[in-house]
């Protein structure tokens, strides 16, 4: 068992078991042993890749989406740049060097990075020397963001965020709780009395032993986010892996070394998250006060936004080896799968939250049917 483990089971021991979103906090943001405070989860020694990191486009095209959102928001100066979860830095890097086509953009950006993770700070500094001429900010949460006309990316950030499980039972509703089997090792299992039921549950009494996942941190946030763009102008970008519509289903996963693992082996050692719920975040958004457009598909938003039309254009200046990664990587981010694959372009999906007034933004043709 991990230390981090070992403290959980210490825990659990003393007070019982815990919530499954307990778990998951306590496994990405405890103090000396969460995942997030102590490794490089990004790249090839890391644990996962993100997209940014399969090639310079994907972040060149969201700085492009950046520029074109603020220009309908009236050219406000200064504008809150603001990613969250920035992972290395590179695609901030690649959206500030691809804002260089738009110089009275890239010169109202005040860029602030919400980041938790001592070591991605670090690494998002030695990324972002490059352009060294624009001051960054960074947070440790959203509650120390500057308020005004802001523009918020979010890509692979909302899946990190810890969920709760509830199981249906033949007496109602009880909770997914993480404990201690007989060994001493950890397990999941119920919390002891049925409740309520969760809000996410079908009004249709569902099969004994299904299972809803609840993002409530996730929607909480996007509340408060949502609220902020419809109080003050601006846009927020919403990039994750995850479904259109709520349904029932665990989707809690954990990944190691690009593998993946059971999510209660190695806790504070594996990337731990869940599939986002993207009509739980629409809705959120909504009663916010705020618009909502899409999810599309990623391969559909990066076609709309010119992936393809920037693709090409790199191409006429590039050697064969060079021609071949960017392929791979079009491929990769913008090519569904064939037959029964489910590729990164169709699984991930792309979600705007925007001021009422504001209209669609680039790559998104209407609001979300609610």
């Amino acid at each position: 068992m991990t230390p981090l483990g070992k403290e959980i089971a210490a825990m659990i021991a003393e007070d019982g078991p815990m919530s499954v979103e307990r778990f998951m906090t306590l496994a990405a943001m405890h103090p000396q042993y969460g995942y997030y405070r102590s490794h490089m989860p990004i790249g090839a020694r890391g644990d996962f890749i993100t997209a940014p990191e399969i090639h310079q486009m994907f972040g060149e095209l969201i700085g492009i989406w950046a520029a074109e959102v603020w220009h309908a928001m009236g050219e406000p100066a200064p504008v809150r740049l603001v990613e969250l979860g920035p992972g290395r830095g590179t695609l901030m890097a690649d959206l500030l060097r691809a804002a260089r086509v738009a110089p009275a953009f890239r010169q109202a950006l005040d860029v602030n990075l919400v980041e938790m993770s001592e070591p991605l700070i670090e690494e998002q500094r030695r990324t972002l020397a490059s352009v060294a001429d624009i001051p960054i900010v960074w947070h440790e949460s959203v509650e120390s963001l500057p308020v005004g006309p802001t523009i918020i990316i979010a890509n692979e950030f909302f899946d990190a965020l810890p969920v709760r499980h509830y199981v249906r039972v033949p007496s109602g509703w009880c909770e997914r709780v993480v404990g201690l089997d007989a060994d001493g090792a950890l397990c999941f299992g119920l919390a002891a009395a049925p409740q309520s039921g969760p809000a996410a549950a079908s009004d249709a009494a569902p099969e004994v032993g299904t299972i809803v996942e609840i993002g409530l941190v996730a929607q909480r946030l996007m509340g408060r986010l949502a609220g902020h763009i419809a109080a003050d102008c601006g846009a927020l970008l919403v990039i994750d892996y995850g479904h259109a519509r709520t349904r029932p289903g665990a989707t809690l996963q954990a990944v190691k070394g690009h593998r993946a693992t059971d999510p209660l082996r190695e806790p504070g050692e594996a990337d731990l998250t869940a599939h986002v719920d993207f009509a739980a975040l629409s809705r959120a958004a909504t009663a916010a006060g705020a618009s909502v457009y899409g999810p599309v598909p990623q391969g559909t938003f990066l076609a709309r936004i010119g992936l393809f039309e920037r693709a090409t254009a790199l191409k006429r200046k590039a050697d064969p080896s060079q021609v071949a990664a960017i392929d791979a990587a079009v491929e990769r981010l913008a090519t569904p799968g064939k037959g029964a694959e489910v590729s990164m372009a169709e699984l991930f999906k792309v979600l705007a939250v925007t001021s009422p007034d504001l209209g669609p933004p680039p790559g998104f043709g209407g609001p979300a049917v609610q």
